[in-house]
């Protein structure tokens, strides 16, 4: 379900803006548009950022049984199968970070995800460790296939898992057809994934608000530091946003494909910023499954991507680190070095 809440307003500053927002992937989104000299009017960018979004839900959702992820997922063929050029684009990314992450992103976590309570076919309770083995057996980034427009399972029950990077790719792809309609300076934001360029109504740098984690000593604070920028994309994962309740027991989204059960480290969350949102939003959910000194070496050996984490000291206190190149404005929490 999409709807669409469009706002035209003439502030007293010198630039006009155009807000649109509502809901899409089972979050909200908001997009801001500096008016400029174009031939399509708001009425328009409401009806293609509809049919973009519902695109990207058609091909990607496993809430929806027709989509094309889903379809594939029901295909327990071993044979390769035939996908959109969008659906294998973004595959291929996928795999690419899986394999610069040595695995620890992977999108054929399906299985697993819904074993821990998570997905739209979840299990009930706690899985034993011979559950997790088992689901174990069909999971692995390495056990598919790809090669002009075809995915190949070497294992047929193997699902796919797009979450960790599709409301990047979302992002990527509202922006990328707005721009296209002549629209240079905009702010597009899914569910707290951002891609902007140019500058805001202000004519000053777009500013991006990392949340703050809920609980800690300064839980009465909506943002735990901000980010201005004029240009890139940024995205955020953290456990806190998305738990279940199994007995009692409060468990994180965040799951190590390599081990089977949540992650469990002192990183709160980890902030991404990188030119394409489905790079940070992939970034950002693997350097989540990884402690602190992992994830900051492997991002500082990698020149498209930048990072911010919040990590939790044992006092309960927390601070903020960050990546080389990585700024930051008015954190409320110390910045190590």
């Amino acid at each position: 379900m999409l709807g669409f809440f469009v706002f035209y307003s003439g502030c007293s500053s010198l630039r006009d803006l155009i807000e649109i927002s509502g809901q899409t992937m089972g979050t909200t989104y908001t997009i801001k548009i500096i008016s400029s000299h174009s031939n399509i009017g708001c009425n328009e960018l409401k009806f293609g950022i509809d049919s973009v979004l519902e695109n990207v839900n058609r091909q990607m959702s496993t809430w929806d049984s027709n989509s094309e992820i889903s379809i594939l997922n029901q295909n327990e063929s071993i044979l390769p199968i035939l996908v959109s050029t969008e659906f294998y684009n973004i595959v291929e990314m996928a795999q690419s970070i899986s394999v610069q992450t040595g695995g620890i992103f992977d999108i054929t976590i399906y299985e697993l995800m819904s074993l821990w309570g998570f997905g739209p076919a979840p299990k009930n309770g706690v899985p034993n460790l011979d559950d997790i083995n088992q689901v174990l057996i069909s999971i692995g980034y390495e056990k598919i296939i790809l090669s002009q427009n075809h995915i190949q399972k070497t294992n047929s029950k193997i699902k796919l898992d797009l979450n960790a990077i599709a409301k990047g790719y979302g992002v990527d792809q509202v922006f990328k057809w707005i721009n296209s309609q002549g629209y240079s300076e905009l702010f597009v934001e899914i569910g707290g994934e951002v891609k902007c360029s140019g500058r805001n109504q202000y004519n000053k740098y777009w500013s991006i608000g990392i949340e703050n984690p809920t609980g800690g000593n300064k839980h009465n604070q909506i943002f735990a530091a901000i980010i201005y920028s004029d240009g890139g994309a940024v995205a955020t994962s953290g456990n806190y946003r998305n738990f279940v309740n199994i007995n009692g027991e409060i468990l994180g989204h965040t799951i190590n494909p390599k081990t089977g059960y949540p992650i469990q480290t002192d990183v709160l969350s980890v902030t991404v910023l990188s030119d394409l949102c489905m790079v940070a939003d992939a970034w950002a959910t693997a350097l989540m499954v990884m402690d602190y000194d992992t994830g900051l070496k492997m991002v500082n050996e990698n020149h498209d991507i930048k990072a911010i984490w919040i990590l939790n000291n044992k006092d309960g206190s927390r601070r903020l680190a960050r990546s080389d190149g990585a700024k930051v404005e008015d954190s409320i929490y110390e910045i190590i070095p």
